[in-house]
């Protein structure tokens, strides 16, 4: 799981799939920047809001790996801290574990695609290949959207690792003209079909009301119901 950048709505996705899908999960949050002591990781969100979702085969299970105080790239805020940084290979190890006693592990990274996570340049694009796992992309809805999705599964197809679609991660309930149109526009420019569009807020849901808004805003290829059809501005 990458974005477009910081702040689109990677964690919200992350759990609305961790949510709709079938079979035991676990979700890695390789490096948590910009916490401190007990504030609420990205794990601690995604437990939250998938909390009390009835599921055949219990909870969801998540992991974090390292949690630095700044907000900055996980090889950055590490080296500033003096710890050691989360190397692409500790990543493949983790879903290794993980997936040992999971149906499916869902790996959400920081920042975008080539963010750095160690001083020699290993990025979540890195781990993605030693795996041979697909990435799906998390986008905003409005201006930028179309560039940075874009160049994002560009490189994506230059490293040779599959991209299933995007997500919009937060959509607002009354978009504008440049989120109309992206919504449209996004699978031309990409080349990927996009597969769902989050509302707005949905990470302040928990349990049940999570769930159905995690299955309304992903397509039936991400385990939901989301149609596109209207999604869009008028031609």
């Amino acid at each position: 799981m990458t974005g477009t950048g910081t702040g689109v709505g990677k964690t919200v996705v992350t759990a609305a799939l961790a949510a709709t899908a079938s079979g035991s999960v676990a979700v890695l949050k390789p490096a948590q920047t910009g916490t401190v002591g007990d504030d609420e990781g990205d794990t601690a969100a995604i437990g939250r809001m998938t909390g009390g979702v009835e599921r055949t085969t219990g909870g969801v299970t998540t992991l974090e790996l390292a949690r630095h105080r700044d907000p900055l790239a996980p090889a950055v805020a590490a080296r500033r801290e003096g710890a050691s940084p989360v190397t692409p290979e500790r990543i493949v190890a983790a879903v290794a574990r993980l997936a040992a006693s999971h149906d499916l592990v869902l790996v959400e990274g920081a920042g975008g695609l080539l963010v750095p996570y160690d001083d020699y340049g290993g990025t979540l694009a890195d781990a993605a290949g030693s795996l041979a796992a697909p990435v799906l992309v998390v986008c905003p809805a409005g201006l930028g959207a179309l560039n940075a999705s874009a160049l994002t599964v560009r490189e994506l197809r230059h490293r040779g690792l599959d991209c299933p679609g995007l997500v919009i991660g937060s959509r607002p309930s009354d978009p504008d003209l440049a989120a109309r149109c992206n919504a449209a526009d996004l699978p031309a420019v990409t080349g990927v079909p996009l597969l769902g569009a989050l509302p707005e807020g949905a990470g302040r849901l928990r349990g049940a009301e999570f769930h159905a808004v995690a299955v309304s805003g992903l397509a039936p290829a991400l385990g939901g119901e989301w149609d596109a059809v209207g999604l869009g501005a008028a031609r």
